[in-house]
């Protein structure tokens, strides 16, 4: 068999936990006081066949975690290894992720390393988990999964996921098995990017990252990916809002979906700040268009503002991936003593690098101008007319470098009173007309006046009585 140690663009990443531990159960590390039993078994001395159990039970309990956590289904083996292969970001898979099937050294070296998957996929199971008990080993090769939500990739990647891991097992040669990873790869992506729609900064993480770097203890960063691909997590739970779901604001809608629409093309397209009123939907539309296209190769990151020195670096970990980034800001604004601002706006416009044309911002505010302003601002000063307009200017020039303004106003009264009713019916609510938009006037009165959240916990206050 070839040394899964040999592989070369697909050495161990952060998934491959159960890949490292699998030369010590064919038996490549065997004991030197190992001895062979009458018909090739294999006989442990004691404390050695302790240390063998814990690290088998160790392993098996992983895989059946990693199975329960994504959805593997039939054999957890190939299921572990196909997910292996398309979370693996590296110079062969982010090339065919962007082209689809490439030529030359890169594919040959490739191929090398597919022919050690391929005969890792068709390993007697009972030979890599030696010493298993039939009952477990007969759960490993025909696992069921449990019908709960999980959340480390969508369904439809998790079906993806399935049928790929059957097809390789099926592939009649090297070459075929190749193909079918290379195809996999341009039509649903690669790695963490490729398989999740939305993403956090991970601070601790980027710290750790530049630490290293400082110190010079960092690992060797080649080819396509890069490590600062680690200060970007999934998130795993997305709210399920649909923009059908969310009643009213049309013009409001259209503005954002045909300016998303635009960058999903190519397009020109701007960057969008959406504001006005709390609870108008302004940060639910931007979830309903992330859930709308996610399968056109829309994803989004969210950003804190106290991240924003991150900006540089997360938007050139992304630049050159076959996706359309929208960096999320939700409810942003700043203070008049917070200068974090000045980090966006050199992104947004005015550094030397041009933005990629696969990164929009997205951000929602309360706040039109972004930044507080005080009349002292525009305060007639004895000596210091010179400069005011400059400090006006200043605070005005971040809400400024969002090509559309997008305004969410509160609800007038017949506006609310339909998003009620919209509601009511959608819940199943058989109030009376009259009955139900009087207790949803008072409900606003006592509870933050009219919005669409106002209306929606009206709603499930009303379906609990």
């Amino acid at each position: 068999m070839k040394h899964i140690e040999d592989l070369i663009l697909y050495n161990k990443n952060e998934h491959g936990y159960l890949l490292s531990e699998v030369p010590a159960f064919l038996g490549r590390e065997e004991p030197k006081d190992l001895r062979r039993q009458e018909g090739g078994n294999l006989a442990y001395p004691q404390a050695v066949s302790q240390t063998y159990r814990e690290k088998l039970s160790s392993c098996v309990g992983a895989l059946i975690q990693a199975a329960d956590s994504y959805g593997f289904e039939g054999n957890l083996w190939q299921s572990y290894l196909t997910f292996y292969l398309v979370n693996h970001e590296n110079a062969y898979s982010i090339a065919c992720e962007r082209r689809g099937e490439v030529r030359g050294s890169l594919a040959d070296l490739a191929s090398h390393d597919f022919a050690i998957f391929r005969e890792l996929f068709h390993l007697d199971l009972s030979e890599v988990f030696h010493g298993i008990q039939k009952g477990i080993l007969n759960s490993i090769k025909h696992y069921r999964p449990s019908d709960f939500d999980r959340g480390g990739v969508s369904n439809r990647i998790r079906k993806e996921i399935a049928n790929l891991s059957r097809a390789l097992a099926a592939a009649e040669d090297d070459a075929e098995f190749q193909s079918l990873i290379a195809a996999f790869y341009q039509s649903f992506g690669v790695g963490k990017l490729g398989l999740h729609k939305a993403f956090r900064v991970n601070e601790k993480k980027s710290q750790d990252i530049k630490e290293a770097i400082f110190h010079r203890k960092s690992r060797e960063f080649s080819g396509e990916t890069s490590p600062w691909t680690e200060t970007i997590e999934p998130i795993t739970k997305i709210a399920s809002v649909d923009l059908s779901d969310l009643v009213g604001y049309e013009i409001a809608k259209k503005k954002l979906l045909d300016n998303t629409l635009a960058f999903l093309k190519g397009l020109p397209a701007n960057n969008c700040l959406l504001y006005g009123d709390a609870g108008t939907g302004k940060s639910s539309s931007i979830k309903a268009i992330l859930n709308q296209y996610y399968d056109d190769g829309l994803r989004m990151i969210e950003v804190y503002k106290h991240q924003f020195k991150e900006l540089n670096t997360i938007i050139s970990t992304i630049k050159n991936r076959n996706y359309r980034f929208i960096i999320y800001m939700d409810d942003l604004s700043f203070e008049d003593f917070e200068i974090d601002y000045k980090y966006l706006k050199a992104v947004i416009e005015g550094g030397l690098e041009k933005k990629p044309e696969n990164v929009l911002i997205y951000a929602t505010s309360n706040r039109r101008h972004l930044i507080r302003e005080k009349f002292s601002d525009k305060a007639e000063l004895l000596d210091d007319d010179l400069h005011k307009n400059d400090t006006v200017q200043e605070k005005l020039s971040l809400a400024a470098r969002f090509g559309i303004p997008i305004y969410f106003g509160a609800p007038e009264l017949k506006e609310y009173e339909t998003i009620v009713k919209v509601l009511a019916q959608r819940n199943g609510i058989t109030l009376p007309e009259n009955e139900l938009l009087a207790k949803a006037r008072q409900w606003e009165i006592s509870h933050g006046g009219r919005s669409g959240r106002t209306a929606e916990q009206f709603i499930q206050y009303i379906s609990t009585q």
